[in-house]
């Protein structure tokens, strides 16, 4: 095992810190709306179309049983519907409904203002450095 310098302790605790940060923002603009940040981002993943189960459960990393229950609910509220998948009569898809991508557009929204919120004095040569370390932290995940 490598040893760990305080560099590497200090980005560990950043991250750490800015994932807080982010989760508490997501569930800050998301009560408002009446949803759950889990709630919240199912929509928003659903703005790029329908989805089965099985990939909404892994992009959400959540278990069928409680993911079924978020759409069990959601669907109750008219915000998304269940759909036949094209590829496969046995399963089902999950849609916005119209209500559903309207405040999955709000939620989308009220998040990404609130993020730009704490990056607008952020001096261009720093987002670049930051939307390149990020890019390249995320695409190893």
């Amino acid at each position: 095992m490598a040893t760990r310098t305080a560099s590497d302790v200090e980005l560990v605790g950043s991250l750490v810190r800015l994932m807080h940060v982010l989760q508490d923002l997501y569930a800050e603009t998301s009560r408002p709306l009446g949803l759950t940040p889990q709630q919240a981002h199912l929509l928003c993943v659903l703005l790029d179309g329908p989805l089965g189960m099985t990939e909404l459960s892994r992009i959400l990393s959540i278990e069928r049983s409680s993911l079924t229950s978020m759409v069990d609910r959601l669907e109750r509220r008219s915000l998304v519907a269940r759909t036949t998948d094209p590829n496969d009569r046995r399963a089902c898809q999950i849609a916005l409904s119209d209500a559903g991508s309207d405040l999955a557009h709000e939620a989308h929204n009220a998040f990404t203002g609130r993020i730009s919120a704490l990056t607008d004095d952020l001096p261009a040569t720093h987002r670049k450095q930051l939307i390149a370390a990020i890019t390249g932290i995320t695409e190893r995940s």
